[in-house]
């Protein structure tokens, strides 16, 4: 799981002429899925994201979280954050989950992050956006979910 996160001072989501999505200051995600994503990434994912502290305090040091400052959280589907432009001159997205387990897990971060007490609006799935932001800072950071843990060996060799 990839996401791509900037700290804003506002941002919304547009389709065609219907905001669906605005907060004020907050975080901005977008979150891209693998096609080997679970739950537990998303879950890992979304506590990152709330607890990260990218927000000024009194002294100028990013020291606080999201929860701290009573942020907001604007979470927008992008699947193209699987995009492989390492061959050629034409994106792939072999790595992008699926459409239907890329929603399930899209809409699960959501809910988490309403479930955190955190004001939370999103972007309309599969759906041509528009994303309108005042990046904060700027601050913008790249996020992967861990690989996962490889089981122990059961049997040393010599």
């Amino acid at each position: 799981m990839r996401a791509l996160i900037q700290r804003v001072k506002q941002a919304r989501v547009q389709v065609g002429d219907e905001t669906v999505g605005e907060i004020g200051q907050g975080i901005l995600t977008f979150l891209g899925i693998g096609q080997s994503d679970t739950f537990e990434q998303v879950d890992w994912m979304i506590r990152k994201i709330l607890a990260l502290r990218i927000f000024e305090d009194t002294e100028g040091k990013m020291n606080r979280s999201l929860r701290d400052v009573s942020g907001a959280h604007l979470i927008v589907s992008q699947f193209t954050l699987y995009g492989d432009c390492s061959q050629g001159n034409r994106p792939g997205f072999s790595e992008a989950a699926r459409p239907e387990r890329a929603r399930e897990l899209y809409e699960y971060a959501l809910k988490l992050s309403r479930e955190a007490g955190v004001q939370t609006a999103g972007g309309k799935f599969q759906a041509d956006m528009q994303v309108e932001l005042i990046n904060d800072g700027p601050v913008t950071f790249w996020l992967e979910t861990p690989p996962p843990r490889k089981p122990p060996d059961s049997m040393v060799h010599p």
